[in-house]
């Protein structure tokens, strides 16, 4: 076997260290590529709904429970709604389920105010700041007023859980332009109807 001659050697050991250096620098150059890192976070983003709830201080029973009426004769009871919810709305009142006989529908006449004091029953204190149901006779209120669309006595809400809205309603027994047969057949005839207050929450076009 012919040994290398001291030139041979020197220069393969010369070549051989561009190489060893080029394979280091390739190393150190994926390590560093590797270690270049960089993030951000927003955490916690949630979506919930808000809360509707509308309450009233009539304990489960109806406003106007009246018996034996005549004609000519009026009342008036009042009831305050109270709104619990936590977004802001509109408060619409409406009517729903006439129950008739005999036309009744048609001679008792009722108005809604809204205003502030008195409670359930008692209209003591209550002020009117304005008549936002005019006098109608229920059939009509039937008709006109019969949801949140064609409601009346408008309210709109805050959004703070614990507004309240008090409301009068007046009804009158009218027999005007009747004869007296036309009276007497109105005996014993009965009308029934409910009067609803919806809220619905307000509508955000842009929301963020």
């Amino acid at each position: 076997m012919k040994i290398p001659s001291p030139r041979t050697r020197k220069m393969a050991a010369f070549g051989a260290a561009p190489l060893a250096l080029l394979i280091a620098g390739g190393m150190v150059w994926q390590g560093s590529q590797a270690a270049f890192t960089a993030s951000t976070r927003n955490a916690g983003s949630s979506w919930s709904t808000g809360n509707v709830t509308l309450t009233d201080d009539d304990l489960g029973a109806a406003a106007f429970t009246v018996e034996n009426i005549v004609p000519g004769q009026t009342g008036q009871k009042c009831i305050v709604v109270t709104s619990q919810s936590n977004v802001p709305g509109e408060v619409r009142a409406y009517t729903q389920n006439l129950i008739s006989s005999k036309g009744l529908e048609n001679r008792i006449f009722f108005d809604l105010e809204q205003g502030t004091g008195g409670s359930f029953n008692d209209c003591t204190g209550f002020t009117p700041t304005v008549n936002t149901v005019p006098e109608l006779p229920i059939s009509t209120l039937a008709t006109v007023n019969r949801n949140f669309a064609t409601g009346g006595a408008s309210w709109q809400t805050a959004g703070t859980p614990g507004e309240t809205q008090s409301y009068r309603g007046t009804w009158r027994f009218d027999t005007t332009g009747l004869n007296q047969e036309d009276i007497n057949a109105l005996q014993g005839a009965r009308v029934g109807i409910d009067l609803v207050w919806e809220l619905q929450s307000d509508e955000s076009p842009t929301a963020p």
